[in-house]
């Protein structure tokens, strides 16, 4: 099933307790492509500045990531983003933002994309999601990412996009903004509530080195991390375990609530590879035999069964 993407790509700053990396490639669609595509062909659709890197280029050149529609427009500036962690890593302080291009018109999708069947809306602003969202033709699956700035600042926008979507991808912190709520699973309800009535109303709640929280229909389960020992950068992660949920999905012909819950096992796999290093370091290493070693590793750890 076709799977498309759209979201930041981003020239970032990172300080991590391991070090500190200058001008590295980083945005959301650049890790949500390269985290899916080890599970099927992804369709890029992003905008950066003619400040952009050549360096950058190499990681435009996965196999299974199609960029027709990544834009180079002249005259503007790429998203440029600086964050550092603390010794815990479970949260990023953010200390520059400069969206330039992202502050512009929304990318043109390309006519080839536009049959796309699977949509991820990274989390830029909910009027632009809106904007790319309605250039595609009837997607059978539509997620939504979002942060913190949009829910404080921009809800009522936010609330009308949520009406079109089928799905939203949030940490806790954002989703204790939305609703007021403290319990997750009280917030997850409120929010189910405000997505597409018609759709299945996919609800993840990220939990950082606690997992997920994911409604899907009917089904309310939790899921733990992947046990990483060594966390360089966290960077991403989240876009990670998004491409490689969704790119699971995009993998099958039809899902059931069993799909669902080994696709958001393969998205935290995909996280535990990204945490690993800085950039795209991490998901460089994550070929489809360590992919497949690591969850099968992991499903093994979340059987429960007498001995």
């Amino acid at each position: 099933m076709s799977l498309l993407v759209t979201g930041s790509i981003g020239i970032d700053c990172v300080t991590t307790p391991h070090g500190k990396r200058e001008n590295i490639i980083g945005g959301s669609a650049v890790y949500f492509s390269w985290a899916a595509a080890n599970f099927a062909k992804v369709r890029l659709v992003a905008v950066v500045g003619d400040d952009c890197p050549k360096s950058f280029d190499k990681a435009f050149k996965h196999p299974n990531v199609d960029i027709a529609g990544l834009e180079r427009r002249a005259g503007s500036k790429t998203f440029r983003w600086s964050g550092s962690y603390d010794p815990t890593m479970n949260e990023a302080t953010t200390t520059a933002v400069v969206l330039n291009v992202l502050a512009e018109k929304t990318p043109t999708v390309p006519a080839q994309f536009k049959d796309s069947k699977i949509v991820f809306l990274a989390a830029t602003h909910p009027a632009l999601q809106m904007e790319l969202l309605a250039q595609v033709k009837a997607p059978k699956l539509v997620v939504a990412d979002t942060r913190d700035l949009w829910i404080s600042q921009y809800q009522k926008e936010l609330i009308a996009s949520l009406k079109k979507v089928d799905g939203l991808v949030l940490n806790d912190l954002e989703a204790r903004l939305m609703t007021g709520e403290v319990n997750l699973v009280a917030a997850m309800k409120q929010i189910r509530k405000l997505l597409k009535p018609s759709g299945p109303r996919m609800v993840v709640l990220k939990k950082g080195e606690h997992g997920c929280l994911t409604a899907y229909g009917d089904l309310l389960f939790a899921m733990p991390a992947y046990p990483t020992e060594k966390v360089i950068d966290p960077t991403g992660a989240g876009d990670s375990f998004a491409g490689g949920m969704l790119g699971y999905l995009a993998a099958l012909p039809k899902w059931s609530p069993a799909h669902v819950k080994q696709a958001v096992a393969a998205g935290t796999v995909m996280a535990s590879f990204t945490i690993q290093g800085f950039s795209l370091d991490g998901l460089k290493k994550a070929n489809k035999a360590a992919v497949a070693a690591r969850l099968t590793e992991f499903k093994k750890m979340l059987t429960v069964g007498l001995a």
